[in-house]
């Protein structure tokens, strides 16, 4: 196996440490951290990216934002928002209401964050 570098910025503190991942036969290792919260965010994010996923919806004469209730692979982020344009809304939504269960089978639940009518 060739080795592979990326170059990240680590998202998991303020301090935003730049972040060199490296991959070869050997494994995968990281540079740049200064602390142990980096060295895991770079291999989470070149072995199997998350993120959590925010939108905003029309409701009613305004709209909600909601997001998802913890991460999903990265590769799903475009099928979750899909999905999100699709649904139907019930009347009396508040923020911390379940709008959707177990978006696309990923044991995630959207979340309401704010109403705006």
């Amino acid at each position: 196996m060739k080795e592979k570098i990326t170059e990240l910025t680590c998202i998991m503190c303020p301090v935003g440490c730049n972040l060199l991942v490296k991959q070869n036969e050997n494994g995968i290792s990281v540079t740049g951290n200064s602390c142990p919260r980096g060295h895991d965010y770079g291999i989470k994010e070149v072995t199997s990216p998350e993120r959590i996923v925010t939108s905003v919806l029309k409701y009613k004469t305004g709209t909600i934002t909601v997001k998802t209730s913890s991460t999903i692979s990265k590769s799903l982020v475009d099928s979750c928002l899909r999905s999100l344009a699709s649904i139907k809304l019930k009347d009396n939504i508040k923020p911390g209401d379940k709008i959707v269960e177990n978006i696309l089978n990923t044991n995630v639940d959207i979340i309401v964050t704010s109403v705006n009518e």
